[in-house]
C-alpha cells in the first residue's frame, strides 16, 4: 500500500489544533521537521483532552493524599482506594460532551463504554454506573431529540454490558442548548493484590492489541474534544466513535481472566488518541520505549493510512504488555473469548516510540515528549472577573415581590423540569442487574451498592448545581463537594474520596479561566475539610458554541462524583417518611435567602443573583451531627434540602410512602424564602415520638440548630393550615411532567 501524506507546514499544524509556538517546539524536540504522521501524533497528545496543558498547574493544587489512597491521582486509568476487608474500590468520572452533542446515541454509549474500560483495565470489575447530564430548554425539539438519544445510548450500552445505573442527575438550562454535557461515572471492585498497572516494564516484553478491529471512527476525536463546537461541527461526525457493548462484555471477562494468568505486565484502554496514547503513556510511565508494527493491527477497512491506524478511537480495544515467554497464556484466553489478540510489537529500552508499516518506519518520537510532565506544554492562562458579576452585585431580595398565592407558586416551582422526577430517564436503565443494588423502593440521598461477601456498602453520588458555580465559582464548587458529602452522610455513609469532571468553556477566554481557577480553589478547600482526596477525573474545556454573534459558554460545571462507605449496609438511612404521627424537624438554620434558587428563576425570571447561603464549617458540623443521629438510631428518615428548597424536600419525603404532612413556616422569614429558598447546610428528618426526648437532648447537647416543622399526617398536605391537596395528585405531576414533554 502506498502511503500518502500531505506536506507539513504551519498551516497544516494549525489545522490539527497546534499553535505556532507548539509547532516550533516539536521541531526543536525532534531536531527536524516532523512528517505528517508524527505531527498528527503530537497534535492529539498535546491536545487539551490528552495533555491538560491549560489545567494541570491548577489541578496539582487539589488534595490527593489520604489514608485510604492506594494509587496517586493521575498515575493510573482511575482512582483506587482501600475500603477494607482486603478490597479496593476503583472509580472515575469522565465527559463525552462534544460527541454526544453531535451524535447523542453513540456519543453517550461510547462514553459509558470508555469509563467502564478505565475500571477493568485496572483489574476491577465494574459494579455500578452513574451519570450527570445537562441539556438545554426541554421545550425545544432539538433538546428533546438529544435527551432521547443520550438516554437510549446510556441505557442500551449499560443494560447490554450488564452494569446497573444506580444514580445520577439531570438538569435543564438554556446555556446547554447547543453544548450538552454527558458525564459518565463507573465504580468497580478489586481484591487486594489483583490490580493491574498501565505500564510497559521490561524491554523485550511483547505488546499486544486485543479486542475489536481498528476502523476509521473516532480519528482525531481528542482534537475534536479540544475545540469549540460550531455550526459546522456536524461535519466532524467521523470523530464520534461507535460502540459495541456485547464486544465490551467479552473484553471485560477476557481482560480479568488474562490478569489472573500472571502473564500481564501492564494494560491500558485505548480511549482518546487510540494506539498513540496507550503506547506513549505506558512507555513514558516505565521510562521505556516501544517498537510497533502497524500493519499487524487488525483493521476493519482496507488500505488504512498509518496515521489513521494510530489515531483511530475505535472502541473496545486494549493495549497489553505481556511477559516474554507467556504469550501463549494470553493468546489462549482471548481465543477462548473469541477476541482478537495480535502481537504488534515489543518493549524497548530506547525511550522512543517507533512505528513501522510493512517494514518502513513511519514515525519516530520520544515517548516522554508526548505526555504530561515530559515535553507536553503547560500553560497558565489569563483571568479576568466576569462582567456579569456586576448584574449579580445589583441583586437585592427586597426588589423581589413575595407571591400572593403561595399554593400556585408551589405548583409552578414543583413542575420545573429541574425539580420533577427523572423517572422517564432512569426507567430506561437497568438498576438491579447483578443484584448488588440496595432496594430502590426505599431510596436514599445517595445510591447504595452492596460489597458482596462483606457487610459493607458503597454510597455513591454525582452532584453539581452549576447555577451556584456561575454565581460564585469559588463558593459554588465548595457547595458541589459539600452536597455530594451531604448526600452520603444523609444515607448513613462516611464520605471517603472524590473524582471530578470539570466542564468549562474556552480556557483562552479570561472570564472562563477565572471561573475554572476559582472553582479549583473552592473544590480543594472543601475536599480538605471533608477529608475526601481527589483520586483523579477529567477536564473538559471548550464547552461552548461559536455562533455568528459570538461564543456562548456553558455554565461552569465541576461535577463531583463522590464515594462513601457504610461499614454495615443495614445502617442505610432512607429519605421517605415512615409513619403517621412521626415528627418532622429541620436541622440547620432557616435564612431569608432565595438567591440562585429554582424559585427565583421560574417565578421571577431572575438569572443573576449570589449563591445561596453557605459556610463550610457550618456544613461540616451539620453533617457530623447527622452521621451521629443516624448511628444512634434517633431518626427515621433523612433528606437534605437542595433544589426547590424545603417544600420540595418535604414533598419528596412524603411521596415515597404516599404520606402527607402538616407543617408551619416561621413568620420571622419571608414565606417564599422559608419554603423555596436553597440556603445550604439544612436537612429534614423525621423522628418517632418515642425517640423525641433523646433526639432533642442530643441536639441541645451538641448545640445543633433545629426547628420542629410539624408531623407526618394522612395523605394530604397542609402548610400553615392551608390545604395543599392530596399527595397522590402532586406525585402524578412529579412523575409525569417530564415524560409528557418527551413523549408529546
Amino acid at each position: 500500500m502506498q502511503i500518502t501524506e500531505p506536506q507539513v507546514n504551519l498551516e497544516v499544524a494549525k489545522n490539527l489544533g497546534l499553535n505556532e509556538a507548539e509547532f516550533n517546539k516539536i521541531q526543536e524536540i525532534m531536531g527536524r521537521m516532523p512528517n505528517f504522521t508524527e505531527l498528527s501524533i503530537y497534535s492529539v497528545m498535546w491536545s487539551e483532552h490528552c495533555s491538560y496543558k491549560n489545567s494541570i498547574t491548577l489541578l496539582k493544587t487539589l488534595p490527593t493524599d489520604g489514608d485510604n489512597m492506594l494509587v496517586e491521582a493521575g498515575e493510573e486509568n482511575a482512582g483506587l482506594i482501600d475500603i477494607g476487608d482486603g478490597m479496593g474500590c476503583v472509580f472515575k468520572i469522565e465527559s463525552h460532551n462534544h460527541p454526544s452533542a453531535i451524535e447523542p446515541y453513540q456519543g453517550a454509549a461510547t462514553g459509558v463504554g470508555g469509563i467502564h474500560r478505565d475500571i477493568f483495565t485496572m483489574g476491577a470489575r465494574p459494579i455500578a454506573a452513574l451519570n450527570s447530564l445537562r441539556f438545554g430548554n426541554i421545550d425545544k425539539k432539538h433538546t428533546q431529540h438529544l435527551v432521547k438519544g443520550v438516554v437510549s445510548g446510556i441505557g442500551d450500552y449499560g443494560n447490554c454490558f450488564g452494569v446497573p445505573v444506580v444514580g445520577g442527575e439531570v438538569y435543564f438550562n438554556d446555556c446547554y442548548n447547543q453544548n450538552i454535557l454527558v458525564n459518565a461515572m463507573s465504580v468497580g471492585l478489586v481484591k487486594a493484590g489483583e490490580t493491574c498497572s498501565a505500564c510497559a516494564d521490561g524491554p523485550g516484553n511483547p505488546v499486544f492489541i486485543v479486542g475489536s478491529a481498528t476502523g476509521k471512527d473516532g480519528i482525531h476525536g481528542a482534537t475534536f474534544a479540544s475545540a469549540d463546537l460550531t455550526e459546522d461541527s456536524a461535519d466532524d461526525l467521523p470523530a464520534v466513535q461507535v460502540g459495541d457493548p456485547f464486544q465490551e462484555k467479552l473484553l471485560l471477562e477476557a481482560s480479568l481472566e488474562a490478569i489472573q494468568t500472571g502473564a500481564v505486565v501492564g494494560m491500558q484502554d485505548m480511549g482518546a488518541a487510540g494506539i498513540t496514547c496507550s503506547t506513549s503513556e505506558m512507555s513514558a510511565k516505565s521510562k521505556t520505549g516501544m517498537k510497533i508494527n502497524l500493519d499487524k493491527v487488525p483493521t476493519r477497512q482496507a488500505n488504512m493510512q498509518p496515521f489513521e491506524i494510530l489515531l483511530s478511537e475505535s472502541q473496545e480495544r486494549m493495549l497489553i504488555v505481556g511477559e516474554k515467554g507467556k504469550e501463549h497464556l494470553l493468546e489462549a484466553v482471548f481465543e477462548k473469548w473469541d477476541l482478537e489478540c495480535e502481537l504488534i510489537g515489543e518493549v524497548t529500552d530506547t525511550g522512543m516510540i517507533e512505528y513501522y508499516h510493512h517494514g518502513e518506519m513511519v514515525a519516530h518520537v520520544d515517548a516522554d515528549s508526548l505526555v504530561l510532565g515530559g515535553g507536553a506544554p503547560i500553560y497558565t492562562r489569563e483571568t479576568s472577573v466576569p462582567k456579569y458579576f456586576e448584574k449579580i452585585k445589583a441583586y437585592n431580595i427586597d426588589n423581589i415581590s413575595e407571591p400572593s398565592n403561595i399554593l400556585e407558586t408551589a405548583k409552578q416551582v414543583f413542575a420545573s423540569p429541574n425539580i420533577v422526577s427523572k423517572r422517564w430517564v432512569y426507567e430506561q436503565y437497568d438498576s438491579m442487574v447483578r443484584t448488588n443494588s440496595i432496594s430502590t423502593n426505599q431510596p436514599s440521598d445517595a445510591a447504595l451498592v452492596r460489597v458482596k461477601g462483606t457487610d459493607k456498602a458503597l454510597a455513591v453520588t454525582t452532584d453539581c448545581n452549576s447555577a451556584y458555580v456561575y454565581a460564585d465559582p469559588y463558593k459554588g464548587a465548595m457547595i458541589a463537594v459539600s452536597e455530594a458529602a451531604r448526600n452520603i452522610s444523609c444515607s448513613g455513609g462516611i464520605p471517603a474520596a472524590i473524582t471530578n469532571c470539570l466542564n468549562f468553556g474556552n480556557p483562552y477566554n479570561p472570564e472562563v479561566y477565572y471561573q475554572f481557577s476559582n472553582a479549583i480553589k473552592g473544590m480543594g478547600e472543601a475536599c480538605r475539610k471533608f477529608n475526601t482526596p481527589v483520586t483523579g477525573g477529567n477536564v473538559s474545556f471548550y464547552n461552548q458554541t461559536v455562533l455568528p454573534d459570538g461564543a456562548e459558554p456553558v455554565y461552569p460545571t465541576p461535577t463531583i462524583g463522590m464515594l462513601g462507605i457504610l461499614d454495615d449496609y443495614r445502617n442505610q438511612m432512607t429519605l421517605g417518611f415512615k409513619a403517621e404521627g412521626d415528627l418532622i424537624f429541620m436541622i440547620g438554620n432557616a435564612k431569608n435567602d432565595i438567591s440562585s434558587s429554582e424559585y427565583l428563576r421560574v417565578i421571577h425570571d431572575v438569572h443573576y443573583s449570589p449563591t445561596p447561603h453557605f459556610e463550610l464549617d457550618e456544613e461540616f458540623e451539620i453533617q457530623k451531627n447527622i452521621q451521629e443521629l443516624i448511628s444512634e438510631n434517633l431518626v427515621a428518615s433523612v433528606h437534605d434540602i437542595s433544589e426547590g428548597g424545603l417544600f420540595v424536600t418535604l414533598m419528596e419525603s412524603g411521596m415515597v410512602g404516599n404520606l402527607g404532612f402538616e407543617v408551619n413556616t416561621d413568620p420571622e422569614f419571608r414565606k417564599d424564602a422559608y419554603l423555596f429558598g436553597e440556603a445550604q447546610s439544612r436537612v429534614v428528618v423525621s423522628v418517632k415520638p418515642r425517640n423525641e426526648v433523646a433526639f432533642l437532648q442530643f441536639l441541645e447537647k451538641q448545640n445543633v440548630p433545629h426547628t420542629q416543622l410539624g408531623k407526618v399526617f394522612g395523605s394530604n398536605i397542609a402548610i400553615d393550615g392551608k390545604d395543599f391537596g392530596k399527595m397522590n395528585d402532586w406525585k402524578n405531576v412529579y412523575d409525569n411532567t417530564l415524560k409528557n414533554k418527551l413523549e408529546e
